[in-house]
């Protein structure tokens, strides 16, 4: 787990050097830069964290705050805000909250700064990683099928009964169980109460496949609060898009979660 971060600051005052000499104590790795969109851009690509060390330059500077704000959408970098409360405010007025992975108001506790940023490599690093999904339905031709379309973005594994499922979560931790509602001898509904019943498998997420779509189906299906549900009928395209923003939402969950 890489730790590497861009410190963007418009001086290198004695704070941010206090910070810098901190966070490399920590084990980071530190490329300081200028606040002007020409330094960033040429060492964003350098690391997934920006570090920006707001001042009272900050109310001058929208086109910047607009560049970092394109630049954490579309590149997804992880940006963390330091400055004081006027001066973060100012810059949230720019950069939405959905878009800023930490903010931490002036003066600075030290160590809670490298505890979060430490949760939040950890986090990014797990989910820099190719994810892994468990496909679990008693239909071999629908399992080679799907398991077909998601292979190339996903490392995928299939079992045909919800006791090959719960045998290889006993040894494996997917990051997502894509499980049959309707199969025989134990059924989803039976497969998902016994994993949520195990506290070191409980977390995995589970979304349920279900051939019927009617309003009674599904609200029997959600009625057991699993992490969501496809129908089988769902074509390529979509079951790819739905994966793609469901695995987003549950990043952007995890990082918000680590900085409280």
């Amino acid at each position: 787990m890489e730790k590497k971060a861009i410190m963007i600051r418009k001086s290198a005052s004695f704070m941010v050097g206090a910070i810098q000499t901190n966070l490399e104590k920590a084990g980071y790795k530190i490329l300081p830069v200028d606040a002007t969109v020409a330094a960033v851009n040429e060492k964003q690509a350098e690391a997934d964290i920006l570090l920006l060390c707001l001042g009272d330059f900050i109310s001058g500077t929208s086109n910047f705050l607009v560049y970092l704000r394109d630049l954490c959408a579309e590149e997804e970098k992880l940006l963390v805000l330091l400055g004081t409360p006027e001066e973060l405010e100012a810059a949230e007025k720019t950069i939405p909250s959905s878009l800023i992975a930490a903010r931490f108001a002036r003066p600075l506790d030290i160590k809670r700064l490298v505890d979060e940023m430490d949760d939040l490599v950890q986090v990014n690093d797990e989910n820099s990683r190719k994810k892994t999904i468990l496909l679990v339905d008693d239909d071999n031709t629908f399992l080679k099928t799907i398991k077909g379309w998601l292979s190339a973005q996903y490392r995928v594994t299939i079992v045909t009964s919800g006791a090959q499922a719960l045998m290889y979560i006993a040894d494996n931790k997917p990051d997502l169980i894509l499980l049959d509602y309707e199969m025989p001898v134990t059924s989803g509904p039976q497969v998902l109460e016994m994993i949520r019943s195990e506290t070191a498998v409980g977390a995995i997420p589970v979304i349920f496949l279900t051939g019927k779509g009617d309003r009674e189906s599904v609200m029997k299906v959600l009625a057991l609060k699993p992490d969501g549900y496809f129908l089988k009928s769902t074509d390529k395209e979509t079951l790819l898009k739905s994966l793609e923003e469901f695995f987003e939402k549950r990043k952007y969950d995890q990082l918000h979660h680590a900085q409280k």
